[in-house]
């Protein structure tokens, strides 16, 4: 829809009420919702006409399906909706760029949402542990998770209230990108693969795995290998369809019960038919929490270039049981020892040889392609992630067999 028109209309409703509005002010706001914060048009016109409304003092203008002033609680809000709400901030995380004045989780006893603070929005600073009213905030999507956009046009009010919260115990297997609490058992402790990194590992409960990782922080704790935690408002990410949690803005408690963990894997036999691009030697983007995938020219979607960045190792291929296809995606440990070369040694090579990284590529894709292996790991999103990698070693008798069931003789 043209806003220009979206500001006429907004401008004569006014006129019609006896005020004068700039239409440059009025286009510019609905600009500002539109295109910064992703806010549909239809409710960038009600929460514009309904501001100025309130500005020159006009009653009944803009106020029919305005629900921006309705309190609502955080599990029914959606992408889109432009809400108040009331919550307790339940976590604080640094701030990643200077356009960001703060950012964290804010929850209520229905759910939590992670929110952001625009820094030209000069809102109030909220602290870590009380309760806040929040109106006129934007909730847009990132990944499929809702979040809260704290603007100028938001305002915050500090609560004179303690009421405790009862975050919901969610299944690991039913976790969904956003804000999740689990009670789970430690039952791996990986090695760390950055220096900014306190602790990764694997975390289970009944119902299935999910990686976790802690960042070094002041007052952040190692978890115990092979303890139970129970473990509140932690980020859910997701990442080349894997789900991880981050336990920098979750509070986790030790629990003195066990927990049978549950291992929900597909076993997939099959030759390996197919290695796609994107395969073999990688560059990862450096900025905490984001390791996506860098171009050639060390670009970053989100973080753009990145001079600064490391090296990975990973396979992705297709693999064919006789019955379909399957799309699997293999990381660092699998690839090493699926292609017997190290994430040092073909950094070494790349560095020396012309082909440069496509020389690990064309090593990896001979080593594997046209080989058969059993694979075990999750599904998610139509692709395996694999866990488990071994080659299927050939058996005489077997080949005999079905040479013979087929009618023919073996050589």
């Amino acid at each position: 829809m043209n806003l220009s028109e979206v500001t006429e209309r907004i401008s004569r409703k006014l006129e019609a009420n006896g005020a004068q509005p700039d239409r440059q002010k009025i286009e510019s706001r609905l600009h500002r919702l539109v295109e910064e914060f992703g806010v549909n048009t239809a409710e960038a016109e009600r929460t514009v006409t309904a501001d100025l409304a309130r500005e020159y003092n006009l009653t009944g203008v803009g106020s029919a399906g305005n629900t921006a002033t309705e309190l609502r609680p955080i599990s029914e809000i959606a992408p889109g909706d432009w809400v108040t709400i009331e919550g307790k901030i339940v976590a604080l995380t640094p701030a990643l760029s200077p356009s960001i004045a703060q950012n964290g989780i804010i929850a209520d006893s229905s759910a939590a949402i992670r929110f952001v603070t625009w820094t030209r929005a000069n809102a109030p600073a909220m602290e870590y542990g009380h309760w806040y009213r929040i109106e006129s905030a934007v909730v847009d999507e990132y990944k499929g998770t809702p979040n809260l956009k704290i603007h100028s046009g938001t305002t915050i009010s500090r609560m004179e209230k303690d009421a405790p919260l009862l975050p919901s115990i969610t299944p690991v297997a039913e976790l969904k990108p956003g804000v999740g609490s689990v009670r789970a058992k430690v039952i791996q402790d990986w090695e760390v693969s950055h220096e900014r990194m306190l602790q990764t590992g694997l975390l289970g409960d009944e119902t299935g795995t999910i990686k976790f990782v802690i960042w070094k922080e002041d007052a952040k704790e190692k978890l115990d290998l092979d303890a139970v935690y129970n473990i509140f408002y932690a980020t859910v990410d997701e990442y080349n369809g894997r789900l991880s949690l981050s336990l920098n803005t979750a509070m986790y408690i030790s629990d003195e019960g066990d927990i049978e963990v549950g291992r929900h894997e597909t076993e997939i036999q099959g030759a390996l038919v197919h290695v796609a691009p994107g395969s073999g030697l990688i560059k990862r983007c450096p900025v905490e929490g984001c390791n996506r995938t860098l171009s050639r020219q060390n670009y970053c979607p989100v973080h753009e270039i990145q001079p600064n960045f490391r090296y990975d190792l990973r396979l992705k291929a297709v693999l064919d049981d006789g019955v379909r296809a399957h799309n699997v995606l293999m990381q660092r440990e699998i690839v090493e020892k699926l292609a017997g070369i190290t994430l040092e040694e073909a950094i070494g090579i790349a560095e020396t040889n012309p082909l440069g990284m496509d020389e690990i590529f064309y090593r990896i894709r001979n080593a594997a392609l046209g080989r058969y292996y059993t694979c075990s790991g999750s599904e998610f999103g139509g692709r395996l992630l694999v866990n488990s990698c071994t080659p299927v070693t050939f058996k005489p008798e077997e080949l005999a067999a079905l040479l013979n069931r087929a009618g023919g003789e073996a050589a």
